[in-house]
């Protein structure tokens, strides 16, 4: 594992920064175990901020934790996959309608600069501050929908949600980050827009179309039969309007 230079952030977010790059470009694999002895020794840091570091990876969804075992890389099977990929689909929607209501213009400014952030971080290896940047992003609508239980239930979804395999898959196949990144952006922007003009519906569906991207990407790169992840994505339709 090579070494990393940890400065600048506080330590445990430099370690979180450095194992969640080495997830997604493959170092780990689903099922890996996150020694925290192993790791503090490779980055020449105490155990204390190693241990903080897996918390956070435990929060984000890409870790988890087993009782007296320790944490691992998460593994999902199609199942789980669908499951959360589901789930998200309908919280998606309920929270755009929500934030078309609430949101203000300082939070739409938020949602903006997100976006041009992402516009200017275009290489691999930005990769992780790419994923970190679109949950930002996702998690500030759900916070402008002011609705406290919903905001809590996205987050589970969120961290449940398997993006960071996506991520992976871009990682391995580079050719795929230029069309991904041009995506994100025009679906995250139609987004803000629809809020901007307190469009519920309008939010709604763009906010399920841009998640049904994921969903193309779930059935090519993770294996999930086309017929799980077309039934959630029915059972998610009823909660646009049909024009």
């Amino acid at each position: 594992m090579p070494s990393n230079n940890l400065e600048r952030k506080p330590l445990k977010e430099e370690i979180f920064d450095a194992l969640h790059r080495q997830i997604i470009a493959g170092e780990y694999a689903p099922g890996d175990w996150l020694r925290q002895v192993d790791i503090a020794s490779q980055m020449g840091v105490s155990m204390t901020p190693v241990r903080e570091a897996l918390d956070l990876l435990v929060a984000s969804g890409l870790a988890e934790r087993v009782a007296y075992r320790g944490a691992r890389v998460r593994e999902m099977s199609p199942k789980d996959i669908v499951e959360a990929y589901g789930l998200r689909l309908i919280l998606e929607a309920l929270v755009a309608k929500e934030a078309a209501k609430n949101i203000t213009p300082e939070e739409i400014k938020g949602l903006e600069k997100i976006i041009e952030e992402m516009q200017s971080r275009r290489t691999l290896e930005e990769t992780p501050r790419i994923r970190q940047m679109s949950r930002e992003f996702h998690a500030r609508i759900a916070e402008a929908s002011r609705n406290a239980l919903l905001i809590n239930l996205y987050a589970v979804a969120a961290n449940a949600f398997p993006d960071w395999l996506l991520y992976e898959k871009i990682f391995r196949n580079p050719n795929l980050l230029e069309d991904n990144i041009e995506t994100t952006q025009k679906e995250h922007s139609a987004i803000v827009e629809a809020l901007k003009k307190k469009d519920a519906e309008k939010a709604a569906k763009k906010s399920i179309a841009h998640l049904m991207e994921s969903g193309k990407w779930i059935r090519k790169y993770l294996d999930v039969p086309a017929e799980l992840v077309r039934g959630q994505e029915e059972q998610a339709s009823f909660l646009v309007k049909k024009k």
